[in-house]
């Protein structure tokens, strides 16, 4: 398998082709990470923030690009599952009850992680381009990754998933913890990094670099399909 250079780090520079992945469509689940209104919606509570800061000019290429890159890719990644009746899941950040006590302690700290986003608000809830439809995975987080604290991997197992492609974000943070958590338990990862993101996009650039080969293979949106849609 060939990947694009740009994400492939040091240790591998002498590598040309990577092993194939093995993917069997109906083992492979698509996880959509915390493309929730409050991180995504410009009416959501981060972007009001960074405007009553006066830092929005800093943020706007952020959000810019969640909304003509990110979520247009992950949505494309959705209707092909979709239309394929292939798995589909969500990892979202949302806790169970309305004054988070049940937060992890990490989310109850002051600073850039303090969120209170109790499971039936607005805030909480996907893009509505992205909304769950029946039969589709929520799994609720109060921490980065989707597989720490929560029954998800024990979902993929009863499920018999072996390959997981994964978008969201943002991308250095909950993504990179998923993916992470994902490649340890033996499962075969797709991060599409065109359906990814972080705030600043050399950190995304970096974090991607470090996880391709060892944890996971970066491939482009229709690179996945592609992979995918041979095997059908």
């Amino acid at each position: 398998m060939k990947l694009d250079r740009k994400y492939v780090s040091f240790y591998y520079d002498q590598v040309e082709d990577f092993p194939d992945y093995k993917i069997d469509p109906k083992k492979t689940m698509l996880l959509l990470i915390d493309l929730q209104n409050e991180f995504c919606h410009l009416e959501g509570k981060e972007a009001q923030e960074f405007k009553a800061a006066g830092v929005w000019d800093q943020w706007k290429p952020y959000f810019d690009h969640m909304a003509n890159t990110t979520i247009p890719n992950a949505k494309k990644l959705l209707d092909f599952f979709r239309a394929n009746n292939l798995p589909v899941s969500f990892g979202r950040i949302a806790c169970l009850r309305e004054d988070g006590e049940d937060r992890s302690p990490v989310q109850k700290t002051e600073g850039w992680n303090n969120m209170l986003m109790p499971v039936d608000s607005w805030a909480a809830q996907m893009v509505d381009d992205l909304a769950p439809i029946k039969n589709e995975i929520v799994v609720n987080k109060t921490t980065d990754s989707v597989t720490t604290g929560t029954n998800y991997l024990q979902l993929l197992r009863y499920m018999g998933i072996t390959t997981v492609v994964v978008g969201g974000i943002v991308t250095d943070q909950c993504v990179a913890s998923t993916v992470r958590g994902l490649a340890d338990e033996g499962l075969q990862v797709l991060t599409v990094e065109d359906a990814c993101a972080s705030a600043d996009m050399d950190l995304h650039a970096a974090e991607l670099k470090i996880m391709n080969v060892i944890y996971t293979y970066v491939v482009k949106t229709q690179e996945a399909i592609d992979l995918i849609q041979k095997e059908l």
